[in-house]
C-alpha cells in the first residue's frame, strides 16, 4: 500500500469558496421572492447543485480524489437525477 499525502488546501480558499456559499445562499432567497412559474424549482436545484458541488470538490476534496471514486460519486449522483425525475413526472401526470 502505498502513503500519500494529504492536500493541504490555502485558508483562503475555504475562505473564498464560504463566501462563495453566502451568496449563492442569498441568491437562493432572493430567487424565493420573485414568481417564475415552473422554472421555480428548476432554478432552486440549480442553485443547489452549485452550492453542493462546491462542498463537495472543496471541502470534501474530491478535486484531489482518483478518477474511481469520481466516477462513483457521478454514479450515484446520476441515479438520485432519475429518481427525482421520476418523482416530478410522477407528481406531473397525477
Amino acid at each position: 500500500m502505498t502513503e500519500e499525502h494529504a492536500h493541504l488546501v490555502p485558508y483562503k480558499t475555504f475562505l473564498l469558496i464560504w463566501v462563495a456559499l453566502l451568496v449563492l445562499t442569498v441568491i437562493t432567497v432572493a430567487a424565493a421572492q420573485f414568481d417564475f412559474g415552473a422554472l421555480n424549482i428548476w432554478i432552486a436545484l440549480g442553485i443547489a447543485t452549485l452550492k453542493s458541488s462546491l462542498v463537495v470538490a472543496i471541502f470534501m476534496h474530491m478535486k484531489y480524489e482518483q478518477w474511481l471514486f469520481k466516477l462513483a460519486l457521478l454514479a450515484a449522483l446520476a441515479i438520485l437525477a432519475i429518481f427525482i425525475g421520476l418523482t416530478f413526472f410522477d407528481v406531473l401526470y397525477r
